[in-house]
């Protein structure tokens, strides 16, 4: 099951037992501030977790879909995560099996 940003709010919310607008100003304060360096073409090393940096792609060729002619794609700069080795540790074990219950 996917997790999004108001599922988030409730689990750290649940595991602090602060209240959920005050995760949620810290999470929001917590993104802003990545965004905002990451903004400026800088990194966000959380160590355990991973590091936010920036990706400078370069101008390429490439095939339009829709004609099959040659385009250019531009020159351009993206987001980008390495995960850390904690991260990659906890998503590379074994996912739990889940207990088989008696149907009636």
């Amino acid at each position: 099951m996917p997790l999004n940003k108001t599922d988030l709010i409730d689990a750290v919310a649940k595991s602090t037992e602060f209240k959920k607008t005050q995760v949620e100003k810290a999470i929001n304060a917590t993104f802003d501030a990545i965004k905002k360096e990451l903004g400026q073409h800088g990194k966000v090393t959380l160590v355990g977790f991973g590091t936010f940096a920036v990706s400078h792609r370069a101008e390429r060729k490439g095939r339009s879909p829709k004609s099959g002619a040659e385009i250019t794609i531009p020159a351009k700069i993206v987001p980008k995560f390495r995960p850390g080795k904690e991260l990659k540790n906890i998503v590379d074990a074994p996912k739990p099996e889940k207990k088989k219950g008696k149907k009636k």
